[in-house]
């Protein structure tokens, strides 16, 4: 009896606090950051590497100085993919009509 209490009152506050829909929302932005850093690796990266450093590969872009390597591909590479998926967390807020806060 006791667990039954616990078990219905865990599940009223999942579907209260809206919990799954939150999960839903961390499931769907992983899959959608490994699509972008795909999107990234695999077609910009290359395409910006030849353009810019005749390197096969953006990330792989980097300058030394005495000894020390700084991998400023890699950085580039990285700001990009940060872009990109800003980009799609916007455009998903605004179609979905979630960018206003509901005032009380």
């Amino acid at each position: 009896m006791y667990i039954k209490e616990h078990m219905s009152g865990f599940v009223d506050f999942i579907r209260k606090q809206g919990v799954v829909g939150v999960a839903v929302g961390f499931v769907l932005a992983g899959a959608v950051a490994k699509m972008v850093t795909a999107l990234v690796t695999d077609v910009i990266n290359p395409l910006i590497g030849l353009v810019l450093v005749n390197a096969e590969n953006l990330k792989n872009a980097k300058f030394t100085i005495r000894n020390v390597e700084i991998l400023w591909g890699d950085f580039v590479s990285t700001a990009i993919d940060f872009l990109i998926i800003a980009l799609v967390v916007y455009f998903a807020i605004k179609l979905l009509g979630i960018d206003t806060t509901k005032k009380k």
